[in-house]
């Protein structure tokens, strides 16, 4: 079968291009667009294998499933500051081991292109105050200073690498508002060829892209490593649910509503390792910027991607972002042509199918505890009731209680994206100024936007002033709150909690809530749209019913409710109108991008990085180098943690404050560092031994294995001693014990980050026998060489049972080793009891076997560097 290219003529323009409706034929149409994209992938980038990998692709059909292999090769690859800085220390660390061994340095570089955003570390310490973006950004640059220098020797030193300073914006709306070309125009060997625009990210929220039609998904740093050297991502043929949606949005409802919707309904069912793609006619009732909101929240609802395809809303997002005529007008020939074009009344076939009527869609929040657990907004104090519900509770004084809203950002990529989104909250801010309405002094209140154009935006629509004067000033651009940099609670806040043991709550437009997780304080919080947030921080507490109680009394003593406070559409609409520049968007990042401070830091530019032994930023890591040999084998070994469900990736390794009196503040103390400004954990990433002693520290995390056990802390069991898990991970591999962990289901969902696999591998794990993972932290697992064993049903951390003094007997042999395949495992109780069972090594492709028999993706990587170099 070989592969069928044809002219594609445009505009004067001659594209080489896959002829996909002759590769497909009739059945074109019955695949889903995600495996038309993939069909043309595999046709112009697979050279031998293409023949092979089509006949998968088109075979899918028969049953919608496949254990077919394919090979994707992205056209470009995105990171953040803090997967990025893993990754590079990754690679200064190869590089360094590489050139002791004889070979080139050099030859490690990135064979397409990479585009870093700046985002990940932005905390929110200054907030209501005309200043806070030229403060917050001053303290950014004054904490990071060492490792934005990092970044710039990665772009001194290494070809095809971009970053793109502080300032200018989160990574996913930096991706959709500027990089983003929907079908790329690349000259390969010598030939201008038009392709579909694919990329992987580093961050679980890559798929927000999706809703412009761009094949995306998230994968960990180390994964994006193997690509930037030149390996294929190795896939199973993807099963895909299709998610028809019927109907539309009703009056009054956001694209915020229908994301938390969507992720409810998702949730319900097993989408590990599946693709979602949406079709019917209600997708063409969205917008772009609509679909982009329930894209990005892909890794909530659990799976790779959240997919819309091209169609006239596409060139609409395209010419309101300033894109050039004849680029969005390539987007429509090439996708007309090649069978890619959205038509409403087509219906592929898909694995599953889910439907969702768009007039079911009401005003909605998701919590207090998890992204999945949507309520009717009017439902927040039942819920709060619930999370508290055997609690002994004391009362409190001030007007300040359980439930009390503690913040209340405007945060995340996922909401601030949507100019309609940001308009809403500007409209209703307006309303409640013009009535001298403010939110309590308890409640700490932030905008932080995901790109520069924002301010723009709001400037023109006149509405900036309102925000601001109802404490919802722009604090800067980036992730901020959403990822746990909300920066210190209010005083008042933390001494009630102290003294009272009051649990207020966070509400936040972001994508996560998880315990913990947007300020290390706060367990309880609720994920809602950005003009519901205002609400929610006028009213000061979510203990009412929002949607029909009064918010608040107005400054002459006349009840408020959300109805004279909510701005219709027609509103919005004319705001939008006012507001709307498609100049903005290329003059404010061009502004952004030529940021003095980071043409003033100095860095080096030598092939090797100099590593400073007194740094504690940028520490060589001990797996970047030759010598590992594979985990994989029969054992016995001491469970080190054993967890429940629902484990996310924050607590395993977290990205918030470092908090004092922590391991990881004792060794920053130790060596130095200001016990007042220890930074956060996300800015730690490149130090693998300030990360190693923050490990499963998380207050709400426990371990299992013994009552009582402290968060971040196990015991030893020759000794009998309890101590943090990094001191015992170190004495366990001092004796020549082996240690695994075990946790329940869902383990590792939540943020793509590499480091929660890092940390398995440096506690010493051989496996991680877990109910249930997340697609990425899996793959991050296999890639730090830490095979990964789904426990077969009825098996459970519970069931086990397990304590101090049981062991687990492994048989992994790597001989015997294939996807999916039974692994026996046996647990030796200290009574002498044996429970036997056969665990399924969650393995997806052969290409992860061979990494895990490499000891890890970077061993393999050296050796191959090497072995090339001989």
């Amino acid at each position: 079968m070989t592969t069928q290219s044809t002219r594609l003529e445009f505009e004067g323009a001659v594209f080489r291009i896959v002829d996909l409706p002759a590769e497909a034929g009739a059945r074109l149409h019955r695949l889903p667009h995600i495996l038309r994209i993939l069909l043309e992938n595999v046709s112009r980038s697979a050279g031998n294998d293409a023949s092979r990998s089509k006949a998968a692709i088109l075979d899918w059909l028969a049953t919608g499933r496949s254990d077919q292999e394919i090979p994707f090769l992205p056209t470009r690859v995105m990171m953040h500051d803090t997967t990025c800085g893993p990754a590079l220390v990754d690679i200064a660390g190869m590089r360094s081991s590489l050139a002791e061994a004889g070979g080139d340095p050099t030859r490690l570089n990135p064979v397409l292109p990479v585009d870093v955003s700046t985002d990940h570390s932005l905390a929110v310490d200054v907030y209501a105050d005309p200043q806070a973006v030229r403060l917050n950004m001053a303290s950014e640059l004054r904490r990071n200073a060492e490792r934005y220098r990092f970044m710039k020797w990665a772009t001194n030193s290494l070809s095809r690498f971009r970053v793109h300073p502080p300032g200018t914006g989160i990574m996913h709306t930096l991706n959709l508002e500027r990089l983003a070309t929907v079908v790329a125009d690349e000259e390969i060997d010598g030939v201008r060829w038009a392709i579909p625009d694919a990329m992987i990210g580093t961050d679980s929220h890559t798929p927000m892209v999706n809703g412009l039609g761009v094949l995306a998904w998230g994968v960990g740093g180390l994964e994006a490593e193997s690509v930037m050297f030149g390996l294929p991502v190795m896939m199973r043929v993807p099963e895909i649910v299709g998610v028809r949606l019927d109907g539309h949005l009703r009056p009054g409802v956001t694209a915020t509503d229908l994301a938390l919707l969507v992720t409810e309904r998702l949730r319900r069912i097993d989408l590990a390792d599946r693709f979602v793609e949406f079709f019917g006619p209600g997708v063409s009732t969205l917008s772009a910027g609509d679909r982009c909101v329930v894209a990005n929240m892909t890794p909530e609802f659990g799976a790779n991607t959240g997919f819309f395809p091209i169609d006239g809303a596409t060139l609409d997002y395209l010419r309101d972002t300033g894109r050039p005529a004849e680029r969005i007008a390539l987007v429509e020939a090439y996708a007309r042509r090649q069978g890619l074009w959205f038509d409403p009344s087509e219906e592929p076939r898909f694995t599953d199918l889910v439907e969702i009527d768009l007039g079911d869609v009401e005003v909605s929040v998701a919590g207090p505890r998890r992204p999945q657990d949507r309520l009717p907004a009017s439902a927040t104090q039942a819920a709060m009731a619930e999370l508290l519900a055997g609690c002994p509770r004391t009362p409190s004084e001030g007007g300040f209680g359980d439930g009390s809203v503690a913040i209340a950002a405007i945060t995340s990529c996922t909401n601030t994206t949507d100019p309609r989104l940001l308009v809403a909250a500007g409209l209703l801010a307006r309303k409640a100024r013009g009535l001298g309405l403010k939110p309590p002094a308890h409640v700490k209140t932030s905008l932080a936007p995901g790109s520069p154009t924002a301010e723009r935006l709001l400037r023109r629509a006149g509405l900036l002033d309102d925000l601001e004067a109802i404490g919802f000033g722009i604090v800067g651009y980036g992730c901020t709150t959403c990822i746990g940099n909300s920066g210190p609670l209010p005083p008042a806040v933390s001494e009630a909690m102290a003294s009272e043991g009051i649990v207020p709550v966070a509400v936040l437009s972001g994508n996560r809530n998880f315990p913990g997780r947007v300020h290390p304080q706060l367990e309880a919080g609720f994920l809602a749209s950005p003009p519901l947030v205002i609400a929610f921080a006028l009213a000061g507490d979510v203990n009412r019913d929002i949607l029909n109680d009064p918010i608040v009394r107005a400054s002459d003593g006349h009840e408020v409710f959300l109805a004279d406070l909510w701005p219709t559409g027609a509103e919005i609409d004319v705001a939008l109108a006012t507001a709307r520049n498609p100049h903005d968007y290329a003059a404010a990042y061009d502004a952004a991008e030529a940021s003095a401070d980071w043409a003033a830091l100095d860095a080096p530019s030598t092939p090797l990085f100099p590593w400073d032994p007194g740094s504690t930023y940028i520490r060589r890591p001990p797996f970047a180098a030759f010598g590992y040999k594979s985990r994989l084998g029969c054992y016995t070994a001491h469970p080190i943690i054993v967890l429940g469900d629902d484990i996310t990736t924050d607590h395993i390794s977290p990205a918030s404050a470092v908090l004092p009196g922590s391991e990881t503040a004792r060794y920053l103390v130790e060596r130095g560092e200001d016990p007042r400004d220890l930074n956060v954990y996300a800015s730690r990433r490149g130090n693998w031994e300030a990360m190693f002693r923050g490990l499963f520290a998380a207050r709400s995390v426990r371990n299992l294995l013994k009552p009582g056990i402290g968060a971040g802390s196990t015991v030893h069991v020759p000794s009998g001693e309890e101590m943090p898990l990094w001191h015992a991970a170190e004495r366990y591999r001092t004796e020549g014990e082996n240690v695994v962990i075990v946790a329940g289901e869902r383990y590792g969902m939540g943020s793509s980050r590499d480091w929660a696999a890092k940390g398995a591998a440096l506690l010493g794990a051989r496996a991680v026998l877990a109910v249930g993972f997340e697609r990425i932290h899996r793959s991050n697992l296999v890639n730090m060489g830490v095979l990964p064993l789904r426990l077969p049903p009825g098996v459970t951390p519970a069931k086990l049972d397990l304590a101090p003094g049981d062991t687990i007997a492994i048989e992994a042999e790597p001989g015997h080793l294939a996807p999916r395949a039974r692994v026996p495992v046996s647990v030796l109780s200290q009574d002498g009891d044996i429970a036997r069972f056969e665990a399924i090594a969650a393995i997806e492709t052969s290409l992860e076997v061979e990494v895990l028999k490499s000891g890890g993706l970077l061993p393999m990587i050296l050796s191959r560097f090497h072995s090339a170099a001989r």
